[in-house]
């Protein structure tokens, strides 16, 4: 017998092998998936009715054996996909890989009994546990890699998370807190851009709360006051961080943060005078007169009561008549440019008719 022809009889009886009813105990359902049962009992926990096999799934689940509550569930949605006992057993899907710790994979299978089934009774409860579980991630719960092996933690598969919830009930309790819990994510990353981008669509998005505008105003310049005072200094950062403290102290005069946003409002106005100060002494550094004065009173308005006014104030004073003299300076030059140019065009006529009569 030829190679080829072994090779082809083995394929062949491997296939044979794998279609034939085996009492393995690992045994492999379409849509169901892997699982373990003992020789002999492979039908102890199957039914004939979606409701009976419902029952089953559900006293399992009850007596803590989560892989056989997992087997009943999947088999009901797989054998009875139109029954009414379907999008229960879909929900206790997601709540025996809750209970095994396989949390994103729950978060998936409560996600599928939305879509599928999105007249549960229990829809609410679904969403609130979708929300606990991306609660979870955002306090630093590890995802994992194939649903078993402990990888790391990510904000950014956080936020998604969270944005699922936010999209499942955007008007629910609890989608306004899971678009505020993206900008936390964020904030976690230190992408404060990203956070603020969330914290925007949150007050945008819930004008007509006024808590939940309070909340995301308030939280937005914190953010932006958390970036401007990262590595250089920045002071349109710190503009931005001032304007949306002060719209919220406008819009929410009322609120016990305004006292703590004022601080804050007031800090950053120092550091910008410190900002316009430094920029100034390096004008000043090189004899731009002229632009120095222009940053010290930039330094002045900024923060008025500041040791950097009172420091610019002096500088205003010292370099007032360097200045003007430089002014002046400059304009007796380019004066002096201006004649020069004159004497040439008017010269320049003349040489040319000499050259004419010659």
């Amino acid at each position: 017998m030829s190679r080829f022809s072994m090779r082809l009889l083995l394929v062949m009886t491997c296939l044979w092998i794998g279609v034939m009813n085996c009492p393995a105990p690992l045994i492999y359902r379409p849509g169901e998936g892997w699982t373990y049962e003992a020789v002999g009992a492979g039908a102890a926990w199957q039914r004939k009715r979606a409701k009976d096999q419902l029952v089953v799934a559900q006293e399992a689940f009850d007596a803590g054996q989560y892989r056989l509550a997992l087997k009943a569930a999947k088999h009901t949605t797989k054998t009875w996909p139109l029954s009414d006992s379907s999008g229960r057993a879909q929900y206790l899907i997601g709540r025996c890989y809750e209970a095994r710790k396989m949390d994103e994979r729950a978060f998936k299978e409560y996600q599928k009994a939305l879509i599928k089934y999105p007249k549960l009774d229990n829809y609410s409860e679904i969403q609130q546990r979708q929300f606990e579980i991306a609660n979870r991630y955002l306090g630093g719960q590890w995802f994992k890699l194939w649903g078993y092996i402990p990888f790391f933690p990510s904000m950014d598969r956080t936020a998604k998370l969270f944005d699922q919830v936010n999209k499942n009930g955007p008007y629910s309790e609890i989608g306004p807190k899971a678009l505020m819990n993206i900008g936390a994510a964020r904030e976690k990353q230190k992408d404060f851009r990203q956070a603020v981008r969330a914290y925007e669509r949150a007050a945008d998005k819930y004008y007509d709360r006024p808590k939940v505008g309070a909340n995301a105003m308030y939280a937005a310049g914190i953010a932006w006051n958390r970036l401007a005072r990262r590595a250089e200094y920045d002071q349109s950062i710190a503009g931005n961080a001032i304007n949306f403290l002060n719209d919220f102290k406008a819009l929410y005069p009322d609120d016990q943060r305004s006292e703590e946003a004022t601080k804050i409002v007031s800090s950053l106005k120092t550091e910008q005078a410190r900002g316009a100060l430094k920029t100034a002494e390096f004008y000043e550094k090189y004899k731009r007169y002229q632009g120095a004065l222009v940053y010290y009173n930039e330094a002045l308005l900024m923060d008025p009561n500041s040791t950097f006014a009172a420091q610019a104030r002096e500088r205003i004073e010292f370099l007032k008549p360097k200045a003007q003299k430089q002014v002046r300076r400059w304009s007796e030059v380019d004066a002096r440019q201006l004649q020069r140019e004159r004497i040439n065009s008017t010269n320049a006529p003349a040489s040319q008719t000499q050259k004419q009569s010659k």
